[in-house]
């Protein structure tokens, strides 16, 4: 059950850097002149937008203001206690 729990808090882990990944994608929309052409930009996008587009399809701009981002770091904080809270378990349980 270790192999189980190491497995959960990589899940974790890689969750977290996503989250920094998302952070940066959000920042850098702030600047309306960034050419999203450039490579560095173009993937950081294609990795963000798939996850931040399920959550703008939940819910619309309000005033020009897009929130699905404030939704899709809840979410990923979520997933983020619950893969711990779960390898918790699994440690404590002994298994």
């Amino acid at each position: 059950m270790e192999a189980v729990s190491l497995l959960l808090n990589v899940l974790g882990r890689t969750l977290e850097i996503y989250s920094l990944i998302l952070l940066v994608r959000v920042l850098l929309s702030w600047f309306p002149n960034l050419d999203w052409g450039n490579p560095v930009l173009a993937t950081v996008s294609s990795i963000t937008d798939p996850y931040l587009n399920a959550f703008r399809g939940l819910i619309p701009p309000i005033g020009g203001l897009d929130l699905s981002a404030i939704v899709a770091f809840l979410a990923l904080s979520l997933g983020q206690q619950l893969l711990g809270a779960a390898s918790i378990s699994i440690l404590a349980s002994g298994y």
